[in-house]
């Protein structure tokens, strides 16, 4: 046990103390926030980097004419030219854009240099539907704007019946830490389970493997390695959601107060009349900011943190446990990282499959018999399970999904150390399935 706690250490600080290890510590929280609050403005002010769009109208039909309006970088023009003579010049300007619409107002067409961005193209179909909508409603003799007035949006609250009573079943905010728990193990189980895997490759071929396994037991050095790592990449974890809530937090209160100031100075400077309309708007603005806020910090406060976090650390360890051990062994079976390809769809595979089933059907569905069945199978069961857990899991299903997944730890840890004895001392030789197969069925 002494040799394997020497191990663990060594892995463990030999990383810990990396500068690498300090600097994307503190580098991808602030990476990560800057990235979506970066994808967050170019969205808000997309319009204003793209180049202009000259969209040029030739109308047979007459029923669009001077309806079109102009949208962020697409700017309509109208032309009485005949069709075929207005599309003669289309190919001498790449940002001009030639709109056909036939005189029945079918087969719609836009002709141009180079191909049109999809974004445009879906912003001149919505108001060519809405003008044929609109245009078809008076037709009817319905008053288009009694119409407008009468839509409504209805804002539906989820209730949980619980024993204790009703209470907001938060399925927004169970939404979105489920998928970022899910994500966090699927990211963890690539990362530092392919750590592990370079780790032993490179003792492996730089032969220092050899003058260790002649004072440790094989499964001692993989077991050691693989908790090692294992901790470095918590210890990762848990500062960089430290450090994100930190910087969070700071980033949103400078910005509340930026975005108060802001609209205090444009009340100020306006006329009387204006800074009482200005101020009771704002006034229900932040009313309605604040209710939105209140409503999350309930729904928040709804999550059992305690309960969440013990399930992410048991999903996390045992998850990385159970595929480091499966990387340990592929590692010791190839001299390079070019060989290991071979062996790598299989076991990422289900990681995959179960992420990008989690996206669509699992986070939708969390009580359907595949979410279960996901659940419990130890290979799929991290993330699927993580996905579940913010909807409630019965106990039962919980505790059949740890008890799963810690045998099927201890299963592949024990399958994995007895291709790992053989493998780390074999060099030169490129393996097979059929390979490993026998050196698992060799007797010690």
């Amino acid at each position: 046990m002494n040799k394997v706690l020497l191990i663990i250490k060594r892995e463990y600080f030999s990383r810990v103390k990396k500068k690498s290890f300090i600097v994307m510590t503190f580098l991808v929280p602030l990476l990560f926030i800057g990235m979506y609050a970066l994808i967050g403005y170019l969205i808000a002010k997309g319009d204003e980097f793209g180049d202009a769009k000259n969209v040029t109208v030739v109308d047979e039909s007459g029923m669009f004419t001077n309806q079109l309006k102009n949208s962020g970088n697409i700017k309509f023009s109208y032309s009485t030219e005949p069709y075929a003579k207005a599309k003669e010049g289309i190919f001498d300007k790449e940002d001009s854009y030639l709109l056909h619409i036939p005189a029945d107002a079918n087969n719609v067409e836009i002709l141009s240099a180079k191909k049109s961005g999809a974004g445009m193209v879906s912003t001149i179909e919505d108001q060519m539907n809405d003008i044929v909508k609109t245009k078809k409603l008076i037709a009817a003799g319905i008053d288009t704007a009694v119409l407008r007035r009468s839509q409504s949006h209805i804002d539906i609250s989820a209730k949980q019946m619980t024993k204790e009573g009703e209470k907001d079943a938060g399925t927004w905010v169970a939404y979105g830490v489920g998928f970022l728990c899910a994500f966090l193990i699927y990211m963890s189980l690539f990362i530092y389970g392919t750590q592990v895997m370079r780790g032993v490759i490179e003792e492996k071929t730089s032969r220092v493997i050899e003058v260790i396994i002649s004072s440790v037991k094989p499964f001692q050095l993989m077991l050691g390695k693989i908790i090692g790592i294992g901790m470095v990449g918590l210890t990762q974890f848990l500062l960089w959601i430290i450090l994100s809530i930190a910087l969070t937090g700071g980033a949103s209160t400078m910005l509340m107060k930026n975005k108060a100031g802001s609209v205090q100075t444009s009340v100020m400077q306006a006329s009387p009349a204006a800074q009482g309309a200005a101020t009771m708007n704002t006034a229900m603005e932040k009313s309605k900011g604040e209710d939105m806020g209140v409503k999350v910090m309930k729904q928040i406060q709804e999550i059992p943190v305690a309960y969440t976090i013990f399930t992410f650390l048991f999903y996390f360890l045992f998850g990385y446990m159970l595929y480091s051990a499966i990387f340990a062994a592929v590692g010791s079976a190839v001299d390079n990282e070019t060989e290991t390809q071979q062996f790598m769809l299989p076991i990422t595979l289900p990681l995959v499959f179960t992420f990008i089933l989690s996206l669509n059907f699992i986070i939708n569905n969390p009580d359907s018999s595949l979410s279960f069945w996901l659940s419990v199978i130890p290979f799929t069961s991290p993330i699927a399970m993580m996905i579940r857990i913010p909807f409630g899991v019965p106990m039962w299903q919980l505790a059949l999904s740890m008890v799963l997944l810690l045998g099927g730890f201890l299963f592949t840890t024990w399958v994995a150390a007895r291709i790992y004895r053989v493998g780390i001392l074999m060099y030169g030789k490129k393996a097979s399935y059929k390979e490993l197969a026998k050196w698992f069925f060799y007797k010690e």
